[in-house]
């Protein structure tokens, strides 16, 4: 990734922390003095996002460090890593929140001052919504799975304190009715429903990083693309170049391709064109290409 788009990355991750801060703090507090179970769970999401945050940015600043001698190969392969320890978190935080929804509902329900979380509600839709427009708008000029994870973070806290407004709302209204006595089910059910729905997101978190850390391939989108390049240059030079492998690792593309040919001497000018010239068209994906030519006689 050049200089550039590591400092962009960095100052989208510093903006996202100091915003998971504000609203971390706001929702914990508030979410203990008035009792609510979900208004608690987004506070302590927004905290978990601001340390999972500040484990990005070290990540970032480490890998934009050079280090040959211990990884000769590139430190790409700490942004999966780190993906796959925030989706784990994540995955933890829900599930505890789903089990003390249960409790809750057993238990009988919560009594909460719903006019308070409504007006906490909307102020959180409106910050956490701006957030994660603004990190996704962002984060298209430049390609950064660290960058992607936290947009998606964004998006879950803004979903989570949407759920939360709409939830206090239908609570405010059923005390209003016969029904007055199931006000109380409405902050775990809250939790419930959210629960089951964002466990997904997180899942789907960890089952991305881990395709990249075993070098499973990449998405049907990408591999088509390097197909398809392949093909294009074989016809333009009158080649015959087969690709071998593709994978994705972090902000690295790594492909493999079998040079086949049935003379026994090479020209190697040739060679290094072919490798730029292919090189040049996958810098379209927005990935740092790491091209091998395979030479099969």
């Amino acid at each position: 990734m050049c200089t550039q788009a590591l400092q962009n990355e960095n100052k989208l991750l510093k903006f996202s922390a100091v915003l998971s801060l504000s609203f971390a703090v706001m929702g914990i507090v508030l979410g203990w003095l008035i009792g609510s179970l979900v208004i608690i769970f987004d506070g302590t999401y927004s905290l978990m996002s601001l340390l999972l945050t500040l484990v990005s940015l070290g990540a970032s600043a480490y890998i934009a460090k050079p280090s040959k001698k211990h990884f000769p190969f590139g430190k790409a392969v700490l942004e999966p890593i780190v993906i796959a320890f925030k989706a784990v978190v994540i995955l933890a935080l829900v599930s505890t929140s789903l089990y003390s929804a249960i409790t809750s509902l057993f238990n009988g329900g919560n009594d909460v001052d719903t006019g308070i979380a409504v007006l906490f509600g909307f102020i959180n839709v409106a910050g956490c919504g701006f957030g994660w427009w603004y990190i996704d708008k962002q984060s298209s000029k430049f390609s950064s799975g660290l960058i992607e994870a936290e947009a998606t973070q964004w998006k879950m806290d803004t979903l989570i304190s949407v759920a939360v407004a709409l939830g206090f709302i239908i609570a405010i209204v059923l005390t209003q009715t016969s029904f007055a006595h199931l006000a109380g089910y409405a902050d775990p059910i809250m939790m419930l429903l959210m629960g089951a729905y964002f466990i997904k997101v997180p899942g789907e978190m960890l089952i991305g990083a881990m395709k990249e850390l075993l070098k499973m391939s990449p998405t049907r989108e990408v591999t088509q693309k390097v197909e398809k390049e392949v093909d294009a240059l074989n016809q333009a030079l009158n080649s015959d170049l087969e690709v071998a492998a593709v994978s994705k690792v972090g902000n690295e593309l790594h492909v493999q391709v079998d040079v086949r040919t049935d003379e026994h001497q090479l020209d190697t000018r040739e060679l290094s064109h072919t490798r730029k010239q292919l090189t040049d068209k996958l810098s379209s994906l927005s990935l740092d290409v790491n091209l091998t030519l395979n030479v099969a006689l």
